[in-house]
């Protein structure tokens, strides 16, 4: 019978010893934080930005780190595939084989350190259509089991592990909230999408999660309003953040479209349009391409 504290602890060991021989280097792609609070459409704009980014020549990772683990289906993997991923919060015996990474064993002969995103995902991940690759984290199932530390350090290492080169991306899907920007699996993102419906609740999230991630020292965090159908919903969401909006270092709103709740989960029926949701979006893309201009 599995013994869950055993296997917490395997799995923080794992991360140990993947930070311990990660071997920091300058990177030339980007990383990308997507959060805010549940059914604001996170995982949609994450799903619809990996393709664009994967359709400009990117070499594009998205990883779920939500327990709900919906970015497979958005990203167009069948149910049926989508269903047979093994989450990385249960997979880390595949991880400890790949890397050597053996708590008290010493490095295995297979040890590959700061792997390109294409390696990270023949080991780890799953190939999504238009190229897209994907990394589910996954959570444990069990109740009671208390913070996810081990499995949220697990991923924060396999993350770092990872040597972005150019031309690569990845874009993180996180859960609903802030509670994970006081984790360190932030660190190390260029820049943080906060995303908001025109909701008193939904900005009250992503005021608090603007103030979260420049403590954490992400440098470009950005204000993304979806669903919008008018002027009024826009200053809805400036008179709610008051002076918090100077924490923003720039603003997107996302129109409201029909056609999104038409054909999820499967989102790329959308990008074969001209909408002014799509437009808006590739507006938003090329900023995030473009953010070494600000620093």
């Amino acid at each position: 019978m599995a013994d869950p504290r055993a296997d917490r602890e395997k799995m923080a060991g794992v991360a140990r010893k993947l930070r311990e021989n990660t071997h920091p280097g300058k990177e030339r792609g980007f990383r990308i934080v997507i959060t805010g609070k549940g059914g604001v459409g996170k995982t949609t704009i994450t799903a619809l930005l990996a393709h664009l980014f994967a359709q400009d020549g990117f070499t594009t990772l998205a990883v779920d780190e939500d327990p709900q683990m919906n970015l497979p289906y958005a990203i167009g993997i069948p149910r049926e595939e989508s269903d047979r991923i093994v989450p990385l919060a249960k997979n880390f015996d595949y991880v400890e084989e790949k890397t050597g990474a053996r708590p008290g064993a010493g490095w295995g002969l297979m040890l590959k350190l700061n792997p390109d995103v294409s390696d990270v995902v023949e080991r780890f991940g799953a190939k999504g259509p238009g190229g897209v690759n994907i990394l589910v984290m996954g959570t444990v199932e069990q109740a009671a089991t208390g913070c996810l530390c081990p499995e949220n350090t697990l991923l924060e290492a396999v993350i770092r592990y990872i040597n972005l080169r150019e031309g690569e991306v990845i874009l993180m899907d996180t859960p609903a909230g802030v509670e994970h920007f006081g984790r360190t699996i932030a660190r190390g993102f260029d820049q943080a999408l906060l995303i908001t419906d025109p909701t008193f609740n939904a900005v009250q999230v992503v005021r608090h999660a603007a103030s979260l991630a420049k403590e954490l020292g992400i440098r470009s965090v950005y204000l993304v309003i979806n669903r919008v159908r008018s002027e009024n919903d826009i200053r809805k969401v400036q008179e709610i953040l008051g002076d918090s909006v100077d924490l923003f270092s720039g603003q997107f709103y996302l129109p409201y479209d029909e056609s999104l709740i038409a054909c999820e989960p499967d989102v790329r029926p959308v990008l074969a349009g001209a909408s002014p949701f799509m437009e808006h979006l590739r507006t938003l893309q090329a900023r995030l391409e473009n953010y070494h201009q600000e620093i």
